[in-house]
């Protein structure tokens, strides 16, 4: 861990390498505007996979008095992981291809929704909504989304543990319910702080809503239902999936579901005071509780165990990390050695508009594991075996 101090900021505490933190000038300028916001608390914490994003980094972590901010938490709210371990898996492993197909055809991608509401238990009715202005709007549409991948980054991968068992993991969130959500507030944020004559420059993208305002509030119950969506969300998919899997394999056992999310703000406690943690990209890693951290397409994926670091509120990354913009990756990336990498895993990388999602584009995830060994500890590591990507 390396730590920073200005004297007109909170200290910084960055689990980057110092040259290579140094290096990246729009993530400490970002990183720099968060330790001089006035109402930021204690240090400002960076995971070893940081990037910069809107406002604040992707893989930052920041803790505020009686304030959250639309953009510190992101606009795929609820966005998280959630991976299953099963049995068989020489079953599966001999017929891997059909089952990928087989989820392909059945798990919608990209800008695709079903065609009929897919409502399930775990999602509220209309008059449980009612308070919740934006997803009250977005509900129909939002129920025909449920149970779909999504774009960008999300994917679906089966893998081979180190425990001898195949996992099944999931990379989504909240659709376009998150980003309705995420928006809305944001510009409400940017019309009050421009009203109020807030400080803060408008430049930094992160306009705030005091938590005891009923702006805020609204903010915070929309967002919690986005979170909850979100693992429904997850849900849904696996559910299907393991369906898949039992008709192909006749027998399935399966066991240890792992849900965790890492674009949130949840109110804890810390060095003495209750605060908004904002996690935007980074999960929770308190002392024992279980999560999971992903590589890049076609490297390992780990389940692991928080250590309950309190210098990073008890948090890790929440994957590898960007090294670099989807448009570059696509325009400087080698398509044949790409998929070299992915020779040995199924994989959707077929032309050079694909490798915005190449793992060249990405960290070195075992680097990073290393960067963070005071964060959480190796449980279980995990090898592709197929990747679907959204």
């Amino acid at each position: 861990m390396y730590a920073y101090k200005n004297q007109s900021q909170l200290p910084i505490k960055s689990w980057i390498p110092e040259k290579d933190y140094n290096n990246d000038q729009n993530l400490k300028t970002q990183t720099e505007n968060l330790a001089a916001l006035p109402f930021a608390y204690h240090h400002i914490a960076i995971m070893p996979d940081g990037h910069p994003g809107f406002g604040m980094p992707i893989g930052g972590v920041l803790a505020t008095h009686n304030t959250i901010i639309p953009n510190a938490v992101g606009v795929d709210i609820g966005c998280g992981m959630l991976a299953v371990k099963i049995k068989p898996t020489q079953t599966l492993t001999k017929k891997l291809q059909t089952i990928t197909e087989k989820i392909k055809q059945t798990i919608p991608t990209g800008f695709k929704k079903h065609t009929t509401p897919q409502i399930t238990e775990k999602t509220e009715s209309i008059e449980n909504i009612k308070n919740l202005p934006i997803v009250k709007e977005e509900y129909t549409n939002a129920m025909l989304s449920l149970g779909t991948l999504g774009g960008g980054n999300h994917f679906i991968e089966i893998q081979k543990g180190s425990d001898n068992h195949t996992w099944i993991m999931i990379h989504s969130g909240s659709r376009n319910l998150g980003l309705k959500v995420a928006n809305h507030y944001n510009k409400l944020a940017i019309k009050l702080n421009k009203k109020w004559h807030s400080s803060i420059n408008p430049k930094s993208e992160l306009a705030f809503l005091p938590t005891d305002t009923e702006e805020g509030q609204t903010y915070i119950r929309e967002m919690q239902y986005c979170i909850n969506y979100a693992y429904a969300n997850r849900q849904l998919m696996m559910q299907k999936i393991l369906k898949i899997i039992e008709h192909e394999t006749k027998n399935i056992w399966f066991e240890n579901i792992i849900n965790i999310a890492h674009n949130y703000a949840s109110l804890e406690h810390h060095y003495g005071k209750n605060v908004w943690v904002h996690r935007k990209g980074a999960t929770s890693a308190k002392k024992g509780e279980t999560g999971i951290i992903p590589g890049s397409m076609g490297t390992n994926s780990y389940i692991t165990e928080g250590l309950g670091n309190k210098e990073s509120f008890t948090s890790c990354s929440h994957g590898a990390g960007r090294k670099m913009g989807r448009k570059q990756a696509i325009r400087t990336l080698n398509l044949i050695e790409e998929q070299q990498k992915l020779k040995n895993i199924i994989n959707d990388i077929t032309n050079q508009e694909k490798l915005d999602e190449a793992p060249g584009a990405y960290k070195d995830i075992n680097q990073v594991m290393e960067n963070q060994k005071d964060l959480v500890k190796i449980l279980i590591k995990l090898t592709p075996l197929a990747s679907i990507k959204g």
